[in-house]
């Protein structure tokens, strides 16, 4: 292991060979430095977390310095990270906090094993107690991958998966006000409390205003080109019903189908099955533009969108001339809080916006996000809840 440094000086990566010495499952200590890079203000994303652990299972974590630079080429964006990362990589390898010498010891996170194939995948059996052996969760390795690129025995385990998602409801101020210890002078309150004590004066009383869950709206594309992603979507949009999220779900195709109602059964599979039921488009054409219009023409602007967060699950595929979506979309923007774009293929490496329908929309949405992966759906709930 490396021994402690100074503050802001140069990483010093153990001999080649040397391997980390991890006391937990090597998944857990990778992602576990991912989330404290990001604790430390370097913007790692799920989809860097992915490459990370899939550069560490290329070189192995027996191969320490290959790690260390696997991290700086995978997690960092700028130059700027580059220093915090020596920090957070010194103090999660080392047991050591970042910036003392004689700090209190961190945990040890890491033991004697590496991201391979397993023994029975192998075909080798254990070999020395220097060997170093491991591989990575299987469900965590399932929550980093492309929802098209699953077999049929990945997407039922990563149906299971789904129950671990928590989505939250956004906020919004309401009118009403309710007593707090701070805040604004509850003048009433303070006078009535006055005139109790006859006219003795008292304790000042307080109020705010209180809160209110914000409705969120998906749109959910269920045509052709979004067939491999349409199952996991409906899925998701069943999960922030089964919540508790004031949520209308609609699937855009060659028209537009209300789900809402179907999708209220707890069970998720039957609440799959009866969508599938109502949508008559699944896996056809698609024309969002008019799917949209009909949407704010009959719900969004007598209500359902006004002041809602609206998320839009599609490629950007237009049928139709690319110019009438963004139209749309620029109309729908005027009456919601805030639009998030989810498009599956913003999660692969070298994407780039190039799509008619994505070009004309991406001017009037607030967020333009992934949406090929589990770990991508729980980055857009955490977009959803701070909106």
């Amino acid at each position: 292991m490396t021994e402690p440094r100074e503050p802001g000086g140069p990483i010093e990566p153990a001999e080649a060979g040397e391997p980390l010495d991890l006391l937990h499952p090597p998944e857990e200590v990778l992602l576990g430095f991912a989330r404290a890079l990001r604790a430390a203000g370097v913007n790692v994303t799920a989809d860097r977390e992915r490459t990370y652990l899939e550069g560490v299972a290329a070189v192995g974590l027996e191969d320490q310095p290959a790690v260390y630079h696997v991290g700086r080429a995978t997690l960092c964006g700028s130059p700027a990270d580059l220093e915090r990362y020596d920090h957070v990589y010194a103090a999660w390898f080392s047991g050591t906090r970042a910036g003392s010498k004689d700090g209190a010891p961190l945990p040890r996170m890491v033991s004697q094993a590496g991201l391979t194939a397993s023994d029975e995948q192998t075909g080798q059996g254990a070999e020395g107690p220097d060997a170093v052996r491991a591989r990575a969760s299987s469900a965590e390795v399932l929550r980093h991958r492309d929802l098209a690129s699953l077999d049929r025995r990945d997407r039922e385990e990563l149906a299971r998966l789904f129950a671990a998602l928590r989505p939250r409801a956004p906020r919004r101020r309401a009118h009403r006000y309710a007593t707090s210890s701070r805040g604004a002078v509850d003048a009433r309150a303070t006078l009535r409390s006055t005139l109790r004590r006859m006219g003795e004066p008292g304790e000042v009383r307080w109020r705010r205003r209180t809160t209110r869950a914000r409705r969120v709206v998906l749109l959910v594309d269920v045509s052709g080109s979004m067939s491999a992603y349409a199952d996991a979507l409906v899925r998701l949009a069943h999960t922030y019903c089964a919540a508790g999220v004031p949520t209308e779900v609609f699937t855009l195709g060659t028209r537009l189908t209300h789900i809402t109602r179907p999708l209220r059964h707890r069970d998720p599979d039957r609440a799959i099955v009866a969508a599938g039921g109502v949508i008559p488009d699944w896996s056809g054409g698609t024309r969002l533009a008019e799917g949209v219009k009909v949407f704010l023409d009959r719900w969004g602007r007598r209500g359902m969108a006004r002041g809602a967060v609206v998320v839009v699950f599609s490629d950007g595929w237009e049928r139709d001339h690319p110019e009438a979506l963004g139209e749309q979309v620029r109309r729908l923007r005027a009456v919601a809080h805030r639009v998030v774009w989810v498009n599956p293929h913003r999660g692969r490496p070298g994407y780039e916006p190039v799509q008619g329908g994505i070009m004309a929309v991406l001017p009037h949405v607030d967020d333009f996000v992934a949406g090929h992966s589990l770990a991508a759906f729980e980055e857009l709930t955490e977009v959803v809840a701070r909106a």
